[in-house]
């Protein structure tokens, strides 16, 4: 009898190890799961500082200005008594320096005078507003800068383009999570507050083992039903996609005996083994035969298609061990399913699973009965809603290795729901997510 692919996976996360963890410097860690929450050192931004080109000022000065239109105030005071010159509609400021972004100095300001500031520059102690220069008049003009005085015809408000120190991220703020991913913009945010190293799960040390006597390395020449090896390929691929380099990759012919001595040796080295092929019912499926003598290791049908065969568990030397189909398809499922987001829990991962999202089926194509069919799709947008269409014949698709490679996303049909028809919702999930 065939158990449900939730089942299996069950099964499966209740028994592989967490992995320990280790230090190692932010700035490599991309890709890597935080064991331990990360804490800010810093504050974010580290000091008040501009952000915009252009003048940092005091708002009292620019207090009585009216605008030409008489429209808006943008300051607490509107009585003329700002400190600057007022010419009817504007206020010339002297400029008295200027502020580059990375500067430590703290110009002093005295009512009627104002410096330059760029972009990221830190804000001068005795300025609270900082005026977009395309809103100010130079020598040369509106919008140029100035050197000796510039003209300002509208008011501010106190805080006006300035970023406060802290406002994005407060000192002992907690930046990511126990169990997050370390993306790209993660790492980005860590080391912007000063994170030199974080606590990580190590990485699984995956050996992958490839069977089948009908499979020849690349560039061998093929003789009548031989086929070009292309699982390890596969297998190698996805796990780099999950950031795990395989640690080795074998292959072995059909003799049970040979098997049983590569996985054990695999086993001894590697935290998990990934093999392809052999675990079917037959008398000829070596991988199934070779492993009826781990007593930590099960044999199953599984009610999913393509991936129907499975064979998972402990082996005796330590590794855990996924034993997936070998039609390219079917392996691709399997790992997807069950391989994965067990790599993931090992690691700590808090969401070991991808997105899966709504979308509209493009054409009709039938059902599994019985079982989860999980097919692969195309995905493009049509109008506001994501659409998708088969990218193999549904009614074989375990060994169409040439269409799965366009697929963008799994589809997933329940067991019980039968065929798709045009227009109906199906479930997908996103593969790069």
């Amino acid at each position: 009898m065939a158990i449900t692919p939730e089942e299996h996976l069950s099964w499966i996360l209740e028994r592989v190890r967490r992995l320990p963890s280790e230090w190692a410097p932010v700035r490599e860690a991309s890709g890597r799961t935080l064991a331990e929450d990360a804490i800010s050192p810093n504050p974010l931004p580290l000091w008040d500082n501009s952000a915009m080109d252009g003048y940092a000022v005091r708002s009292a000065d620019l207090a009585g200005v009216v605008p030409r239109d008489g429209s808006g105030s943008g300051s607490d005071s509107d009585d003329g008594s700002g400190s600057g010159i007022v010419a009817e509609d504007a206020v010339d400021l002297r400029v008295v320096g200027e502020v580059l972004a990375g500067s430590a100095e703290d110009p002093r300001l005295d009512p009627g005078e104002t410096v330059r500031i760029m972009t990221g520059a830190p804000v001068p102690s005795d300025a609270d507003a900082v005026v977009a220069v395309e809103r100010t008049e130079g020598e040369a003009g509106p919008g140029r800068w100035a050197d000796r005085a510039v003209r300002m015809r509208e008011p501010v408000s106190a805080g006006k383009n300035i970023r406060r120190r802290g406002e994005d991220v407060a000192r002992g703020a907690v930046l990511a999570r126990a169990g997050d991913e370390l993306t790209s913009t993660r790492v980005a945010a860590l080391a912007a507050a000063g994170v030199e190293r974080v606590r990580v799960s190590a990485t699984p040390r995956v050996a992958v083992l490839v069977t089948g006597a009908e499979l020849r390395a690349s560039g061998e020449s093929l003789a009548r039903g031989e086929i070009p090896e292309s699982n390890s390929a596969l297998i190698v691929g996805f796990l780099e996609d999950a950031g795990i380099r395989a640690s080795a990759v074998r292959r072995s012919a059909d003799r049970p005996e040979e098997l049983a001595a590569i996985l054990d040796e695999c086993a001894r080295a590697a935290d998990v083994v990934i093999t392809t092929g052999g675990v079917g019912p037959g008398v000829r499926d070596v991988t199934r035969i070779a492993l009826e003598a781990e007593p930590g290791v099960r044999a199953v049908r599984v009610a999913v298609r393509p991936g129907q065969p499975q064979c998972a568990g402990v082996l005796r030397g330590g590794a855990f061990i996924f034993a997936l189909p070998g039609n390219p398809v079917s392996a691709a499922v399997s790992f997807e399913l069950f391989v994965r987001p067990a790599l993931l829990t090992m690691q700590g991962r808090r969401s070991p699973h991808r997105l899966r999202v709504p979308t509209r089926a493009a054409v009709d194509w039938p059902g599994a009965a019985g079982r989860l069919q999980v097919l692969p799709v195309s995905l493009a947008n049509d109008g506001d809603a994501l659409v998708c269409a088969p990218v193999v014949d549904p009614r074989g698709v375990s060994h169409a290795v040439g269409g799965h490679g366009e697929a963008e996303g799994y589809a997933l049909v329940g067991p019980e729901r039968g065929d798709v028809r045009r227009g109906e919702t199906v479930p997908v999930i996103l593969l790069g997510s």
